[in-house]
C-alpha cells in the first residue's frame, strides 16, 4: 500500500491507495499556505497516520509515500524549487516529511504530473506514450513514457499551458503572450463569456449569469445547450481553442492516448465530439493509426492516486 498527498493551495488531500490504483481512505484539511512549511508538512504527516489508521492498517505496513506539489520541484532532491499558489522557495519537502517517517520512501513530484500519473495508471496502461491535460483556473499537463513520468532534464517539463497559441495575444500569468493557457482554460473560458455578455446583454447566458449572480464555465455551455445562439458562438470558439492545441500536441508527442481532465471536462462528449472533429480534421498526416481521446475519469482523486503510485517506483 501507498499514500499520496495532493498538496493544493486551498486543500491538504490524502489518501491510502492500493497498488491497482484504489483509494481505500481519505481525507483533507486546509493547507493555510501562508504558515511556516513545517507546520504544513506537520499536518500532512497527520493525515498520513489518519487515513492508514482508518483504514485498519499501520504506517509500517505502507511501502512508500508520493506527494504532488504545485510548482517547480527538483524530483531528485525532493525540493520544491519554486511555487506561487504556495509561497514556497526552495523548500527540502522530502526531507521534512521524512522527519516523521524515516523509515518509508517519499517521493515528490509536481502536482500535474502526479495527477496525470494517476490517470495513467488506471486508464492508460499499455500506452507507451499518455498524456494528460487539465483545463481548470490554468492548463496543466502531464506526459507519462514507457511509464515514467516525463519531466525534462531540469525537472521541469511538461508544462503543456505555456507553448503560444496566439502570437501577441494576451498576457498570461507567466508574463508571456498569448500562452494556450489563456484561451484554453476555464479563466480563459469565463473571460470569453463575460466580453459575450457585454456585447449581448438580452443572451441567456446574460439571464444564467444574473440568476446565479457569478459568471462560470457552466455559464456558456449550460446557455448553448438551451438553445442561445451567442453561448453556442463562445462554445465553439472555446472549443476551437482548446482543440487547436491539442492538435500541437499530438504532432509533438503523439499519444497513444490524450485524455482531458478538469471541471469542464465533466461536459463529456459535448466538449468530447468537437475536439475529435478538429483534431482528426487539423493532425499532421491523417494516413497513419491516430492518437485515441478520451475523457478523465478520476477529477479529483488523479493526484491522490498518481502521487501515490508514483512512490512505488
Amino acid at each position: 500500500m501507498y499514500i499520496g498527498v495532493d498538496l493544493g493551495g486551498t486543500n491538504i488531500a490524502v489518501g491510502l491507495v492500493d497498488i491497482e490504483g484504489n483509494i481505500l481512505a481519505k481525507s483533507s484539511r486546509p493547507t493555510l499556505a501562508d504558515r511556516p512549511f513545517e507546520e504544513i508538512v506537520k499536518d500532512m504527516a497527520q493525515l498520513c497516520v489518519e487515513v492508514t489508521e482508518a483504514a485498519g492498517h499501520t504506517m509500517d505496513e505502507i511501502k512508500g509515500i508520493g506527494i504532488g506539489s504545485p510548482g517547480a520541484v527538483d524530483h531528485a532532491k525532493g525540493e520544491i524549487i519554486y511555487s506561487n499558489n504556495i509561497p514556497w522557495n526552495h523548500v527540502p519537502l522530502r526531507d521534512e516529511m521524512q522527519k516523521y517517517f524515516d523509515h518509508i520512501p517519499v517521493n515528490i513530484e509536481n502536482d500535474a504530473n502526479a495527477a496525470a500519473y494517476g490517470e495513467y495508471s488506471v486508464n492508460g496502461k499499455g500506452s507507451k506514450t499518455f498524456v494528460a491535460i487539465t483545463l481548470g483556473t490554468g492548463v496543466g499537463g502531464g506526459i507519462v513514457i514507457d511509464d515514467k513520468i516525463y519531466r525534462g532534464f531540469n525537472g521541469i517539463g511538461g508544462e503543456l499551458g505555456h507553448f503560444t497559441l496566439v502570437h501577441d495575444g494576451i498576457k498570461c500569468t507567466c508574463g508571456k503572450l498569448g500562452c494556450w493557457e489563456c484561451y484554453a482554460s476555464v479563466t480563459g473560458l469565463i473571460r470569453q463569456t463575460s466580453e459575450a455578455i457585454q456585447k449581448h446583454p438580452e443572451s441567456q447566458m446574460a439571464k444564467i449569469a444574473a440568476e446565479e449572480d457569478h459568471i462560470s464555465g457552466r455559464t456558456a455551455f449550460n446557455a448553448a445547450k438551451a438553445g442561445d445562439p451567442a453561448a453556442q458562438e463562445v462554445v465553439d470558439a472555446y472549443i476551437r481553442y482548446v482543440a487547436d492545441g491539442i492538435v500541437s500536441i499530438i504532432n509533438i508527442f503523439q499519444p497513444d492516448l490524450l485524455v482531458i481532465g478538469g471541471g469542464i471536462s465533466k461536459e463529456g462528449d459535448y466538449l468530447l465530439e468537437p475536439i475529435k472533429r478538429f483534431v482528426a480534421e487539423n493532425t499532421y498526416c491523417k494516413d497513419i493509426a491516430q492518437s485515441k481521446l478520451a475523457i478523465a475519469t478520476l477529477f479529483n482523486d488523479a493526484g491522490i492516486i498518481g502521487a501515490a503510485l508514483s512512490a512505488k517506483s
